[in-house]
C-alpha cells in the first residue's frame, strides 16, 4: 500500500507584532482580562501591502525545503484559508504561479479554523490513491482585515500567519487516520455576516467583520474536541498514552486546557502557541506543529493527534506518526 507521511514542515509570521499593551491604547481592554480569557499575550499584524499568499509561499517555500525535495517535485497544491487575496483565482493558484510550479492541481478549502485538518484529508487521499506524490498543505489566514478593531470581545483573540507541510508518498503509514464533521445549524454562533451573494457592498459597516457568542463557542469547542479526540483513539484502539503530543488549534488556552482534561492528556504533552500567535485559524495547527518540530520537541516517530474546531461548525483530527 501507499501511504502518506509529513516529510517537511514551514511557518511564516508577519514581522508586526501586537502586544496587548498595545490594545489596550486601541480599545477598552487590558493585558491581565485578556490573558485570563484567553491566554494570548501577543499576536502577528501583516502590513498593509502583505497578503495571504505573500504568507503561505513564505510558509510553502519552508516547508519544501525541510522536505528535503525540489519545487518542481511539487504535484498537488491546497490551501486552507478563509481570508483568500481575490475572488478568484484561487490562492493556491496564487501561490502556484509565485513558486513556479506548473500544471498541478491548485484549489482553495474553506472549513475557517478546521480548514488545515480537511485539506490535509483531502491531501491524503489524493496520495494513497495515487493522485499525488507530493502535496503542498497550506493554512494560511489574514483575520485582521476581518476584524472590528473597537470590539474586545473578538479583536483581542485573532492573529496573521501561515503554517505548511509537505504531505509525500510513504511505505509506512505517516497519516494513520483523518476525521472531518460539520454542523451548519450553529451558523450564527461565529460568523462574518456579509458575503458576496447577499449584499456584501451594501451592508452596515460591522456586517463584514467577525461576530462571535463567545460562551457558547466555548462550550461547544470543549465537547467537541472531546468527542473527536474519543473518536480518533477509539477508531484506532488507542489511548492517550498511545500519543506523544496533542497539537490542538490555538484558539484560547482554556479550550486548550479543558480538552486536554477531556483526554487526560497532561499539559506538559501538548503543544501550545496562543499565547504568542494568538487565534490564526486555519494556520494555527501547521504553526504549532512547525514551531515545535524546529524546536526540538516533535521527533520523528512521535505519534501526534491533531484537533481543530472552528465555524460552521466544523471539526476535525488527525492521528500522525512523525
Amino acid at each position: 500500500m501507499t501511504f502518506a507521511r509529513i516529510a517537511g514542515t514551514g511557518g511564516y509570521l508577519p514581522e508586526r507584532v501586537l502586544t496587548n499593551k498595545d490594545l489596550e491604547k486601541m480599545v477598552e481592554t487590558t493585558d491581565e482580562w485578556i490573558q485570563e480569557r484567553s491566554g494570548i499575550k501577543r499576536r502577528h499584524i501583516a502590513a498593509d501591502n502583505e497578503t495571504t499568499s505573500d504568507m503561505a509561499v513564505a510558509a510553502g517555500r519552508k516547508a519544501i525545503e525541510a522536505a528535503g525535495i525540489e519545487t518542481g517535485a511539487i504535484d498537488l497544491i491546497i490551501v486552507a484559508t478563509t481570508t483568500p487575496d481575490k475572488v478568484f483565482p484561487s490562492t493556491a493558484c496564487i501561490v502556484q504561479r509565485r513558486l513556479d510550479i506548473a500544471k498541478t492541481p491548485a484549489f482553495d478549502v474553506h472549513a475557517a479554523c478546521s480548514g488545515f485538518l480537511y485539506a490535509l484529508d483531502i491531501a491524503n487521499r489524493f496520495i494513497v490513491t495515487g493522485g499525488a506524490t507530493n502535496a503542498l498543505v497550506i493554512g494560511s489566514e489574514t483575520y485582521s482585515r476581518i476584524l472590528d478593531w473597537t470590539d474586545r470581545s473578538t479583536c483581542v483573540l485573532f492573529g496573521d500567519g501561515a503554517g505548511a507541510v509537505v504531505l509525500s508518498t510513504s511505505d509506512e503509514a505517516g497519516i494513520i487516520s483523518t476525521h472531518i464533521h460539520s454542523e451548519g445549524k450553529h451558523e450564527e454562533l461565529l460568523h462574518v455576516p456579509a458575503g458576496i451573494s447577499s449584499g456584501y457592498a451594501d451592508v452596515q459597516r460591522e456586517a463584514a467583520f467577525i461576530q462571535m457568542k463567545g460562551n457558547e463557542v466555548f462550550k461547544k469547542a470543549v465537547n467537541t474536541l472531546g468527542s473527536i479526540a474519543r473518536e480518533t483513539l477509539e477508531g484506532n484502539n488507542l489511548s492517550q498514552k498511545d500519543l506523544t503530543w496533542l497539537v490542538p488549534h490555538q484558539a484560547n488556552l482554556r479550550i486548550i486546557k479543558a480538552a486536554a482534561k477531556k483526554l487526560g492528556m497532561p499539559m506538559e504533552r501538548v503543544i501550545v502557541t496562543v499565547d504568542e500567535h494568538a487565534n490564526t485559524s486555519s494556520a494555527s495547527v501547521p504553526l504549532a506543529l512547525d514551531v515545535a518540530v524546529r524546536d526540538g520537541r516533535i521527533k520523528r516517530g512521535d505519534m501526534l493527534l491533531f484537533e481543530a474546531f472552528g465555524a460552521g461548525f466544523t471539526w476535525g483530527s488527525a492521528l500522525v506518526r512523525y
